[in-house]
């Protein structure tokens, strides 16, 4: 077998986000897609439930067991629960799909330090990895959304994930400008916890508020009003309680994270190259990442900023999907990876 055929079974591209981490084979497309969540018995360190199964536990776990989410702000923040996720997940491809020591591109965030990045890299290679790319989130997003980064045009793409915002112009196979604030789907669930807590002397649970917001969320007020039935935990008695929240309060809860996102591309905007500019506002803002299903957040950045925007069409695959493309041609795409070792 050739050594093109040998890469060709072995390329992996890895979205290892603050939420999710979604997995992909060139040539296969995605063939994973969990929660970036690992469940650990405390006094071994060792893997009891990973992905959906473990997100299901939080909250519900006895003193022994830890339900954990390694990865906070985009970033390796629980180096023992990354490296025991990691090796699952890599487990599972290996096993299902019969491949050994793979290229891995894997999505970071464009503000990482390069500690962060090798702690990423190191955690790639324990997990069996023969090579490790490392691509930022944003250029890999506009690869997946269907953007020809190479062309001497400008575009501007906003990364609305778990636990980061970024926000990228792109020309000629670079990121130009970028800015990256950690705002974004995990501080509109804190949001909506704490408006509960405030309004209601209630108490929720993350998984709960992530319900809310994947239902009521908003950015502007909607045609017609919706609610959701939401249980928790009385602050005064702590019995079970039962109210019904609706969108209005929901995007009430979450309006001053959306201020500040929208603040950042302001930013973003108001530093971008003259000569890029012009570009801008003809090509318009592409939206991806969770964050971009949030009902008309694309109605809000228009509003605030006089520029079109587009929600990608699968802003929960953009960067897995352009880690794929990248694979794909590297050749061609290699400018656009951060960094790479040979193991």
């Amino acid at each position: 077998m050739s050594t093109n055929k040998i890469f060709k079974s072995n390329d992996i591209g890895i979205d290892l986000g603050t939420s999710n981490i979604l997995v992909a084979i060139k040539g296969k497309g995605i063939i994973l897609n969990e929660p970036s969540v690992v469940a650990i018995k405390n006094n071994t360190n060792t893997e009891i439930a990973m992905g959906a199964e473990a997100k299901d536990m939080i909250g519900r776990t006895p003193e022994s067991i830890s339900a954990i989410n390694p990865l906070k702000g985009g970033v390796i923040a629980d180096f023992v629960a990354t490296r025991i996720l990691l090796n699952r997940v890599m487990e599972k491809v290996y096993k299902r799909h019969k491949i050994r020591k793979p290229r891995v591109i894997v999505g970071v965030p464009c503000g990482i330090t390069e500690v962060e990045e090798r702690a990423v890299e190191e955690v790639v290679v324990q997990a069996g990895a023969r090579e490790v790319y490392l691509i930022e989130e944003p250029m890999a997003a506009a690869i997946g959304a269907g953007i020809n980064v190479a062309e001497p045009t400008g575009n501007i793409i906003v990364d609305i994930g778990g636990g980061t915002t970024e926000v990228a112009v792109i020309s000629l196979g670079g990121i130009v400008l970028s800015n990256s604030i950690r705002i974004a789907g995990d501080n509109l669930d804190e949001d909506i916890i704490n408006y509960v807590k405030k309004k209601y002397n209630m108490i929720i649970g993350l998984k709960t508020a992530e319900d809310i917001k994947i239902e009521l969320g908003c950015a502007t007020p909607v045609m017609s009003e919706k609610t959701l039935q939401v249980t928790g935990r009385d602050l005064e008695n702590g019995l079970p309680k039962t109210i019904i929240i609706g969108s209005e309060e929901v995007r009430i809860a979450i309006e001053a994270s959306l201020a500040e996102i929208v603040e950042v591309i302001k930013i973003t905007l108001e530093k971008t190259p003259p000569e890029l500019s012009s570009d801008l506002m003809a090509q318009g803002i592409v939206l991806t990442g969770g964050g971009a299903l949030i009902e008309n957040l694309d109605s809000l950045i228009n509003q605030r900023t006089g520029i079109t925007v587009r929600v990608s069409e699968k802003p929960l695959e953009d960067v897995v999907n352009g880690t794929q493309k990248a694979l794909a041609d590297l050749e061609k795409l290699r400018t656009v990876l951060k960094y790479k070792k040979r193991k």
